[in-house]
């Protein structure tokens, strides 16, 4: 009986009504300009890339808005902004190495970090069936990291050393999340009680 429940559950969280939202569609739209992004910057746009990076970002605040003003909030949709949100981040990371070789070092962090974060997802979720969202040092991070590919972007000869100083403080952050955030996975592992509505 109780193992039916989880099944009953998942496919709810995957309906129709929980998948085209408002704030899911925008999360869908910011996927779709990822190659355009990559496409500008490859061809040599910098303020055309960065043009919709930053509508990336405005369609990220806004889908987020849109979610909570009109309780639009689903599991799916907290799944899907983060799927977004790293793939344009590491695109853009890609795009920046090629002319600023550091960029290896937040690259190389989020992809360690975004791998080993699934795995304690998906374990949580087998324990709780609760998909978590991000907090105020996941967010402080994603602001960090889109100011420096923005600022990379626009200033392709940036010098090495203000260059060097974003790249690891935005990188300090990064490992100082992936800490806080493994902390709080395991706490919910631990005592899952505390965390299931």
């Amino acid at each position: 009986m109780n193992q039916q429940n989880p099944k009953i559950d998942w496919r709810a969280k995957l309906s129709k009504d929980q998948i085209l939202t408002i704030p899911n569609l925008l999360s869908f739209f910011r996927i779709a300009l990822i190659p355009i992004i990559a496409w500008l910057y490859c061809t040599e746009h910098p303020y055309w890339a960065l043009s919709v990076v930053i509508l990336s970002g405005l369609t990220d605040l806004a889908d987020g808005y849109i979610a909570r003003k009109y309780n639009m909030i689903t599991d799916f949709g907290k799944m899907i902004d983060t799927i977004a949100d790293k793939l344009t981040q590491g695109v853009v990371l890609i795009c920046l190495l090629t002319h600023f070789p550091w960029m290896w070092l937040p690259l190389g962090i989020m992809i360690l970090k975004e791998s080993f974060s699934l795995s304690l997802r998906l374990i949580v979720f087998k324990k709780t069936e609760l998909v978590t969202s991000a907090v105020w040092h996941g967010k402080l991070c994603t602001c960090l990291l889109y100011f420096i590919m923005a600022l990379h972007i626009v200033w392709p000869t940036i010098p090495s050393l203000p260059s060097l100083i974003s790249i690891f403080v935005v990188s300090a952050v990064m490992i100082y999340s992936f800490i806080r955030y493994t902390i709080d996975g395991i706490n919910i592992i631990r005592q899952p009680e505390k965390y299931q509505k």
